[in-house]
């Protein structure tokens, strides 16, 4: 897993995030209370945001570690071609396909090729 350095660089990316924030929200209370118009974020407040979210980034990374195979994939690489298209759930027998061929009988009162011809 990760080091306890980027352990402590992600600590220190949050806090320092953190405390950005709050600067920004500082900065436009300051505003409000002069009486003056908000236009942008001074630019130390807007850099700090910025190197500290890289920070945070780099860190994470760092510590979670190398990603792993998924391992679905192994087992299919295992089944042969043939045996992937082979799906009897979705084989279908009773369709609508039967009624056009010439030797179909209508069973009960369903419909069939003769109604499918006299409908005009």
């Amino acid at each position: 897993m990760g080091s306890s350095v980027h352990k402590i660089i992600v600590i220190v990316g949050f806090i320092s995030l953190f405390h950005s924030a709050f600067s920004a929200a500082q900065h436009r209370s300051y505003l409000r209370i002069t009486s003056q118009e908000f236009t942008t974020l001074p630019l130390d407040i807007v850099v700090q945001a910025v190197v500290s979210l890289f920070a945070v980034m780099w860190g994470v990374l760092n510590v979670a570690g190398n990603l792993r195979e998924i391992p679905a994939a192994a087992e299919l690489n295992q089944i042969k071609w043939e045996t992937q298209q082979n799906l009897p759930s979705f084989y279908i027998f009773n369709h609508r396909g039967k009624a056009l061929a010439d030797n179909y009988i209508p069973s009960g009162s369903g419909g069939g090729k003769s109604e499918l011809e006299n409908v005009e």
